[in-house]
């Protein structure tokens, strides 16, 4: 970003990466998360390390002022899940979300632990790692965080009302959208919508027409008012309804009980009979179109879980901030740019333009 922003947050940004890699210094392998994985479906053990659930943090390297820049500069992650989702022709199957959610709740968990709230959950926000880490879901981008809670006394922020939206509109809690004050119930409402985003390929307040930005807003407000929470979740397991419920039934400053929506999850997951093994959709996409270009005397197989053969081709990265028109963070200034591992035709990582 231009140094002379008028509102800078990369600085903000790093100290909040540097805060949350309190718990991530050390690489969890996908062997350590896969036989963790395999534990919880034998009922052995119930909740995460410490360790695994810090785990998807992006690394920084360094922050500083590059000539006119204040410059962040941090590990080189892969695709997003929205880059992901698209790939997979916007829809996603029961067991590829599921493997999601497990990762992406943790991550809030975890977020939340460290006395801040995301507030602008959505795809874009949520990436895949590169080389081991390629199945290792990473959260992203800071810019609208907020401490909660004294990280001492755990002092809760008060309750507040009238209060201007702040996310992405699409994803955000019915209670933000009334203008009361965010707290962590509302980023796993947001976490929510993102997971039935993912099964349904769209959500019912998506496409609205208004003359204003404001005037759209109150119309998904409208919207997601009158769309009950069995409207919105028929046709799937039962599980995805009580999350919602259970998201909804927390007052402003509970804590939730994080290890019972991932155990709902996990429970669906075994009773389908799926296996934690990081094969999602792209992973069997990537699979097929590896093998349309093969030669004809290369053996058939699995891609290799955790490698970069696993992600999908032609994925170019995209601006984190494009497609704002229902909410979100905009760019700062037009010299705010993030780089991300993009992909060339052939699957490959290619260096990212700067």
């Amino acid at each position: 970003e231009n140094a002379k922003t008028k509102h800078p947050q990369l600085l903000y940004e790093s100290k909040l990466y540097k805060l949350l890699q309190g718990g991530s210094k050390h690489f969890v392998s996908d062997k350590t998360i896969s036989v963790f994985y395999s534990l919880i479906h034998m009922s052995l053990v119930t909740d995460e390390p410490s360790l695994i659930m810090a785990a998807g943090v992006p690394n920084i390297k360094w922050f500083g002022v590059e000539g006119d820049y204040n410059v962040l500069v941090m590990d080189l992650l892969g695709p997003s899940l929205e880059d992901l989702f698209n790939f997979c022709s916007r829809k996603l199957s029961l067991k590829s979300v599921l493997m999601l959610a497990d990762q992406m709740i943790n991550r809030v968990e975890y977020f939340h632990s460290k006395s801040f709230l995301h507030r602008d959950l959505k795809p874009d926000n949520f990436l895949m790692g590169l080389g081991r880490r390629a199945n290792q879901v990473y959260i992203i981008d800071f810019g609208l965080a907020k401490k909660y809670r004294d990280n001492t006394t755990h002092q809760h922020i008060p309750y507040r009302e009238n209060k201007n939206l702040t996310g992405t509109a699409r994803y955000a809690s019915m209670n933000t959208h009334l203008g009361i004050e965010q707290s962590r119930r509302d980023d796993l409402e947001s976490l929510g919508y993102i997971l039935m985003y993912f099964l349904k390929g769209s959500l019912p307040w998506q496409g609205l027409k208004a003359g204003t930005k404001k005037q759209k807003y109150e119309r998904i407000s409208e919207k997601k008012v009158s769309t009950s929470i069995e409207s919105l979740c028929r046709g799937y397991p039962s599980e995805f309804a009580s999350y919602f419920h259970y998201c909804r039934s927390l007052r402003f400053d509970d804590k939730p009980d994080y290890g019972y929506l991932k155990r709902i999850f996990r429970d669906l997951f075994i009773r389908e009979g799926f296996q934690f093994d990081y094969v999602f959709d792209w992973t069997i996409l990537k699979y097929q179109q590896s093998q349309l270009t093969a030669p004809p005397t290369r053996g058939l197989g699995t891609p290799a879980a955790g490698t970069t053969a696993a992600l999908p081709p032609g994925l170019t990265t995209m601006d984190r901030y494009a497609g704002e028109e229902e909410g979100g963070r905009p760019p700062m200034d037009s010299s705010r740019r993030r780089t991300s591992g993009a992909l060339d035709n052939s699957g490959n990582l290619r260096a990212p333009m700067v």
